[in-house]
């Protein structure tokens, strides 16, 4: 009978679950397996969705991360047909999970969204929260702490009101790690502790300890060396018998920076030492980059430079391969928080060995590995691998990718294993451990045979930094590149030459920042009503100038002599991409009096603007739309359209969209006359005004325009958020991205009146020239005869292939 069948079917599910308890997985296995196929098709749909969800839970337990994927995507199939909602919010949550343990944070976060709008939907609360608990990890993992402190709390309210005591724990955990890395210590400890007595109320014990771990680093992190170490300290009597070697040596790491503050090197070195004991025979990448980068500072702490350079190479290569097996460029960058120390410490460590050969060769080899390093990658897999969107291409690349992701799956495993309410028995920790051993190894060996443009093509090997000999190569013929890097407080100036190399230091990074913030601020006043700048323009020169004259004393003044030929390509680092180089003044005249100036976001991405395909002729394409704030938008179309070739011009709601996409890609030039917006809360989302809609950063990787040049006529076109690595985030991105080989971009709100000026101007120099940088040159110059204030005739910075 039916009602037999269903009985004996549940019967095999506790039996299931007797054997699970008892890590008899496989045995487990086969009682579930049985009921599922006793129920099947229909005699039971809750009891089906119970036994693939068991079948699932015993397949992770087993490692078969595949198969337990399907299984959770048969439970999804079935209870969509079944209309079941709930089971299948709950199946996309699991399915969710087995993404994020395979390192797959995008899709992860893809699906943990759907899932938490469909439970709550269904009415599942819990589910819903679980699913805004785990975002909020991956975040935390990403250093997007806001985000995951947004999520966390609203997890915990949930949690609260549903009185699950563990969950809740964890969700104000994740909230008070957002708040310290954020450096908002005292709010962090608050929670902290209060996250401290719900775990011991819960009788958990593995939580408490690694609680005590994160409020020293909370100390560490707000200068109590006292507090951090007793905290520290606590936490590892606590771990170096347990289960977690992992944070064992998190305990051990954060003790040695303590001792190497305090000056007790041999303490710091003693403890260090344990650290990379406890390492052995184990794949932690992130806590091998600490461990190395640590042992690094106290090498070079002590004077033995040869070892601290081995310490931070090995720390170098670790995160290269990390950042790697990253999907998503704002992954990426977020990923990089923190984690630039290593470039830093090597580039500083290769200047004091200065006379050594190749040592400042390396030095900017490093700084290049700093610096927008995304951008480039994206740059070049858009324009070299064509092959890689074509089915069938690279056989042996999916298998390298499907042994990573194994590898972060057990790598997950053993972390979620370690800190769930009832921690795993240590037999199995030690079998995942030997398993993921196992999957090591055989990644290494792959990686060893497998080709290394088919690597690099997959994503497997990050794209490498041009060489110095290529960026020689790419500069035009008395051409000098500036290529600022900071290293803790001290600027560096970078001066390369087709026959030159010289890394001198210029200036603190500190006294930088205070002399831009005061220039900024007498720009700012421009923003006032034009009465009103009429009335104090000529008074603010004298004070413009000074701050711009500061400037070069900082900046361009210790390298001055050593600035060859007409052209100055300037490479800015953080802060000084906002910096108007070409109006620094040097008491007399501007910097721009003397050298046509143009700008790249790092070396590297400049030889790709150089070695880009791009349209040498036919049409030009000029759109724009006026607004009341920009009269004089419509003058300066058709101006512009009447000098350049083959001119097609589209104007207020013919400025779509649709003509950029049809028409952008077949032109040689583009001009864009409009209202541009920049957002300094969400960088991504700045943008432009469109006839039919707004343009942002988003919008431009959709687009393909490998043009000759691009110019947006607009307000603050040119400014960037600069996130870690370097990585600028503004309408720059995304224009060379889309394939431009030179931009025309604002650092600051312009005139429209004489921004009108200054293309009509630009335009007509380089139509007889051919010469981007010269002709910016002759159109400031002309311009600064009728409005000698910068703030109307330096708005303008030529950003890649300018010089041609």
């Amino acid at each position: 009978a039916v009602d037999d069948t269903v009985r004996l079917a549940r019967l095999d599910i506790n039996f299931g679950n007797i054997f699970h308890r008892q890590d008899r997985f496989s045995e487990a296995l086969d009682c579930y397996q049985r009921a599922y196929s006793q129920l099947a098709p229909d005699k039971d749909a809750e009891g089906i969705i119970a036994a693939l969800h068991n079948v699932a839970v015993c397949l992770i337990a087993l490692n078969e991360n595949e198969r337990a994927q399907e299984t959770y995507e048969n439970v999804r199939k079935f209870a969509q047909k079944q209309d079941m909602p709930l089971a299948v919010a709950q199946a996309d949550y699991n399915i969710a999970s087995l993404y994020f343990f395979r390192g797959e944070y995008g899709r992860a976060i893809e699906i943990l969204r759907a899932a938490c709008n469909a439970s709550l939907q269904t009415g599942d609360v819990y589910h819903a929260a679980l699913c805004l608990l785990d975002l909020s990890e991956i975040y935390l993992q990403l250093n997007l702490n806001q985000d995951a402190a947004d999520l966390a709390g609203e997890a915990f309210q949930r949690f609260e009101e549903l009185g699950t005591g563990y969950e809740a724990a964890k969700a104000l955990t994740h909230s008070a790690i957002a708040l310290s890395q954020q450096r908002k210590n005292f709010q962090a400890l608050m929670l902290f502790a209060q996250a401290r007595a719900m775990f011991v109320k819960e009788k958990n014990h593995v939580w408490p300890a690694l609680i005590d771990l994160y409020e020293a680093f909370a100390h560490f992190n707000d200068g109590r060396a006292a507090e951090s170490r007793r905290y520290c300290a606590a936490a590892l009597d606590f771990f170096r018998n347990s289960a977690l070697p992992g944070r064992a040596v998190l305990c051990r790491l954060l003790l040695a920076r303590l001792s190497l503050n305090a000056g007790d090197v041999s303490s710091a070195s003693q403890e260090c030492g344990l650290a990379f004991r406890d390492l052995e025979k184990r794949e932690a990448p992130v806590l091998l980059y600490q461990a190395h980068l640590v042992m690094g500072r106290i090498e070079e702490t002590i004077g033995n430079l040869e070892e601290a350079e081995k310490h931070y190479c090995v720390a170098k290569d670790v995160l290269e391969r990390l950042r790697g097996g990253i999907r998503g460029e704002e992954l990426k960058i977020s990923f990089l928080e923190n984690r630039i120390e290593v470039y830093e410490n090597l580039a500083g460590l290769y200047l004091s060995k200065a006379l050594m050969p190749n040592a400042l060769q390396e030095a900017w080899h490093c700084m290049e590995l700093a610096k927008s390093r995304n951008l480039l990658e994206m740059i070049v897999r858009s324009s070299s691998h064509p092959h890689l969107h074509t089915p069938g291409k690279n056989a042996l690349t999916p298998y390298a990718l499907k042994l990573r992701e194994q590898l972060n799956w057990y790598y997950h495993r053993i972390d979620a294993e370690q800190t769930m309410r009832f921690p795993a028995r240590n037999e199995r920790l030690l079998r995942l451990r030997d398993q993921a051993g196992q999957s090591e190894k055989e990644f290494l060996r792959f990686m060893r045979e497998i080709p290394s443009d088919e690597a690099e093509a997959a994503g497997l090997e990050p794209v490498k930094p041009a060489s110095l000999e290529s960026v020689r190569e790419s500069l035009c013929p008395a051409t000098t590149l500036i290529e600022y890097f900071r290293v803790q407080d001290s600027i560096l100036a970078t001066v390369i030459t087709r026959d030159n190399l010289e890394i001198v230091p210029v200036t603190s990074a500190s006294q930088v920042i205070e002399t831009l913030r005061m220039l900024q601020l007498q720009f700012s006043l421009f923003r006032l009503s034009p009465e009103h700048v009429k009335d104090f323009v000529e008074l603010l020169l004298p004070a413009t100038k000074a701050r711009l004259s500061d400037l070069y004393t900082q900046l361009i003044a210790p390298i001055r002599n050593k600035l060859q030929g007409k052209y100055l390509l300037v490479v800015p680092h953080e802060s000084l991409h906002c910096v108007p180089f070409h109006a620094l003044f040097d008491g007399e005249n501007y910097l721009i009096d003397s050298y046509a100036i143009s700008y790249a976001p790092s070396a590297s991405i400049y030889v790709q603007c150089r070695q880009k395909q791009a349209k040498q002729a036919g049409h030009s394409l000029v759109l724009g739309v006026a607004d009341p704030q920009a009269p004089h938008i419509d003058e300066e179309l058709r101006s512009v359209a009447a000098l350049l070739p083959e001119a097609k011009l589209f104007v207020g709601s013919q400025a779509s969209e649709k003509v950029l996409q049809e028409y952008g890609a077949g032109s040689q030039l583009v001009h864009i006359a409009t209202h541009g917006f920049f957002r300094q809360d969400r960088p991504m989302f700045s943008g432009i005004r469109l006839g039919d809609t707004f343009l942002t950063l988003y919008d431009l990787y959709r687009l393909k325009l490998p043009v000759e040049h691009i110019t947006i006529s607009g307000c603050s076109t040119g400014m960037n958020a600069v996130a870690a690595g370097d990585e600028i985030i503004g309408l720059i991105r995304g224009l060379l991205f889309a394939g431009a080989r030179s931009l025309l971009l604002s650092l600051w709100d312009v005139n429209d009146g004489t921004t009108a000026d200054l293309m009509r101007s630009f335009y007509g120099h380089y139509l007889n020239r051919k010469n981007r940088a010269l002709a910016l040159q002759d159109a400031m110059k002309e311009l600064r005869v009728r409005y000698p204030h910068p703030y109307y005739w330096a708005p303008f910075m030529l950003v890649g292939n300018a010089a041609a």
